[in-house]
């Protein structure tokens, strides 16, 4: 999420602001760990320049692995230390590889990465609500709160 210019007002951003700089200028991340009907169970908000494989296990340490039979993650979350966490818990992996790495995908299940659309339609749903669409809030706390509300409307109609 591109940080609104009235949030982003301090070139030193500090780790309470989860405002980073990125190749979109100042921005921030969620990662988001859906269920499979596609509703969030966790949240956690990060700087943009912050990588996705070092949020990973804090996120997957707050959801209950131990009923969850597969984790489909994008490229972004390949490590081979996620992996072992993941079936270390008794999931599947379903991590594809990135392409500078000398291993293929050969244990990579296609057909069940589909279902991957059902984490980028959580965001899509999220988006519609403007403050988290143009981050508007300074602190990360406030904007972590503001889409934690965005989560609970989404909760809503079941």
């Amino acid at each position: 999420m591109r940080a609104h210019q009235h949030c982003a007002s301090a070139l030193s951003a500090q780790e309470d602001h989860a405002i980073g700089m990125s190749r979109g200028g100042r921005t921030s991340k969620i990662h988001l760990a859906v269920d499979a009907a596609g509703n969030p169970i966790e949240v956690i908000v990060t700087a943009g320049n912050i990588h996705d494989v070092t949020v990973a296990p804090e996120l997957l340490d707050n959801i209950n692995l131990a009923e969850t039979e597969l984790v489909n993650a994008d490229k972004g979350y390949d490590s081979d230390r996620l992996r072992e966490q993941i079936e270390q818990s008794g999931a599947k992996a379903n991590i594809p590889y990135k392409s500078n790495r000398e291993e293929k995908n050969k244990d990579m299940d296609w057909y069940l990465y589909k279902i991957r659309h059902l984490v980028e339609n959580a965001f899509c749903r999220l988006k519609h609500f403007r403050a988290i669409a143009s981050r508007y809030d300074k602190l990360k706390r406030n904007f972590h709160s503001t889409v934690l509300l965005g989560c609970i409307v989404m909760w809503l109609p079941l």
